[in-house]
């Protein structure tokens, strides 16, 4: 049985402040209208209100939160266990591993820029070890970025984390200094690569001797695209099969997956005149061109959209299509589904452009699901890209260039095709109902130039593809519905059905045209269609009209899909 029950009010004066009691009272009311009005009056960063009830039988307090508001509870630091403490990299051979030189990459981030350098080279040519070393500044600035945060989130000082990190880079220095003097790194421009790998193949320090050879052979090129040639010249020459070619090969990975990480070298090897969109067509052409040119054999349309790789990428294409370097193609196909989920706009002077070129790269990843990435991972990315083609900026530069409204009904009808995602098409909808239903398109299909049949005919198509687009059932009738009114008033003003009928002409004739009206062929379905439907029937039940049908078997036997169409036959 509980026993009394009370409620009390808890405030936070600041948002790292710890909770303290303010009051207490028998009052839910009471309680709650406190603590609303102490945080509307900016007298408290955050409230809770609990009610508290005693326990007859233990004289304790079961506590149950009623009410929480305000900014939330800063976290607190985590001790730091004292088996768990200290640095995840603890010598020099832990700054080799991925996540480690991912990690340089970022806080030498200006100083690997200025350089033109990698962090692979980094740790690997005793030349750049020892300009590093001389810079003092650079050294002291990459430590205290990595130890801050580190120091908040472990809790260990900053001062300790500091003195681990400076040894560390200290002995890591002296080591690749150390190495270059006593010519562990073979000279590549004078020794066979294939000769090299053999003779290193039983080295304890296999890896790093290799790495700083191909560092060594890559460092006096200038450009990427240099780089590039000189690595996949390293591939050719390397081993047939076996460790010794993947003694090779790894390093040459590794070097690839920083080199090609950065957007400046991705853009020399390519070609620095692609656009955003053609750029990253062109990277997945490089790390799939087994798939791009079958697609591209099967609508030749690609060829324009998709540029053509050549040269030193052309070379590493080849080699990944042949499944080799498996962690640099997933690198360069998880960077395309990051751009296209960004942003960032892959042609900004051309948004119908951009419609195309996102088709492209949809048709492409599309092709390569399952062997560089997953279905859904591509899904995604389009759904997250769908998002920026249906915002208000992007729709307006979309049709900028119309000069009439049924050209941007046409454009919005073409962007709820190419959009993906349930939200992202129900937006697209949302543009297209408010044009379609819209004054201007009305007169301007009313009032334009042009025959009435014509106008119909127009119609009908915007509606034939409105029905392709995939939109949703009821964004789909909505739009369809406000096309076929359109057509009903275009026809009504014309009174096409009724000319037809009353035309000096055959009737098989006449009733063709009519079924084609009504079955939504050269007329939109609505009104219109309705219309055309019910002068065929009247010809259909006429004595002269059906005098010739039997005369004829042949024509009645072209008009039965039409009928079947209109609702007219079974």
């Amino acid at each position: 049985m509980a026993g009394p029950v009370h409620y009390e009010v808890y405030i936070r004066k600041t948002a790292p402040a710890p909770w303290s009691l303010l009051m207490a009272t028998e009052d839910r009311k009471a309680a709650i209208e406190t603590a609303e009005d102490l945080l509307k009056d900016d007298r408290a960063a955050a409230v809770r209100v609990t009610k508290e009830t005693l326990d007859p039988d233990t004289m304790e307090f079961a506590s149950f939160t009623v009410l929480t508001k305000g900014a939330p509870e800063v976290k607190r630091k985590r001790l730091v266990e004292e088996s768990g403490g200290g640095s995840v990299c603890s010598s020099p051979q832990d700054l080799y591993a991925p996540h480690a030189r991912e990690r340089l990459a970022q806080v030498m981030e200006d100083w690997l820029g200025r350089n033109g350098v990698t962090a692979f080279e980094l740790l690997h040519r005793p030349d750049l070890a020892e300009k590093l070393e001389a810079s003092g500044v650079e050294i002291q600035h990459a430590i205290q970025r990595v130890a801050v945060p580190e120091s908040q989130a472990t809790g260990q000082s900053v001062h300790d984390l500091v003195r681990h990190y400076q040894k560390l880079a200290d002995r890591t220095v002296e080591r690749v200094i150390l190495a270059g003097r006593r010519g562990l790194f073979p000279d590549l421009s004078q020794r066979r690569v294939a000769e090299v790998a053999v003779h290193l193949a039983g080295s304890s320090d296999r890896a790093f001797a290799m790495g700083g050879a191909v560092c060594a052979f890559v460092g006096d090129a200038k450009g990427a695209r240099a780089r590039l040639e000189r690595l996949m010249d390293i591939v050719d020459g390397a081993p047939a099969d076996g460790p010794p070619r993947a003694l090779v090969l790894v390093p040459v990975e590794q070097f690839l997956c920083e080199l090609l990480s950065q957007r400046t070298n991705l853009a020399q090897v390519l070609g620095p005149s692609l656009d955003q969109g053609a750029s990253l067509a062109a990277v997945v052409r490089m790390a799939a061109p087994r798939e791009v040119e079958a697609l591209i054999r099967f609508d030749p349309r690609l060829e324009l959209l998709i540029p053509p790789v050549e040269g030193a990428a052309a070379r590493l294409g080849d080699h990944l299509a042949a499944g080799e370097f498996p962690l640099l193609a997933a690198a360069l196909a998880r960077m395309v589904v990051r751009e296209l989920m960004s942003p960032r706009r892959l042609r900004p002077s051309d948004a119908p452009g951009e419609i195309d070129i996102l088709r492209a790269l949809a048709t492409a990843l599309t092709a390569t699901a399952g062997r560089l990435l997953t279905l859904d991972e591509v899904q995604n990315a389009f759904v997250e890209r769908s998002k920026t083609l249906v915002t208000a900026d992007f729709v307006a530069a979309y049709v900028k260039g119309c000069d009439t409204v049924l050209c941007e009904a046409e454009l919005l009808t073409r962007l709820c095709e190419n959009v993906t995602g349930g939200a992202n098409k129900r937006s697209a909808a949302r543009w297209l109902a408010a044009c379609v239903s819209s004054l201007r398109f009305e007169t301007e299909m009313r009032q334009s130039g042009g025959t009435a049949a014509q106008k119909l005919n127009i119609l009908a198509g915007l509606q034939k593809s409105v029905r392709t687009a995939a939109l949703t059932e009821h964004d789909e009738q909505a739009i369809c519905d406000a096309i076929g009114v359109l057509g009903g008033l275009v026809e009504a003003d014309a009174r096409l059905t009724v000319q037809l009928a009353r035309a000096p002409a055959p009737a098989v004739q006449k009733l063709g045209l009519l079924l084609r009206l009504a079955a939504g062929d050269t007329a939109p379905t609505g009104p219109a269609a309705d219309r055309a439907k019910a002068e065929a029937l009247k010809l259909l039940r006429a004595p002269d009209a059906r005098a010739a049908l039997g005369a004829d078997p042949q024509a009645l036997v072209q008009l039965r899909p039409m009928m079947k169409a209109a609702g007219l036959a079974a």
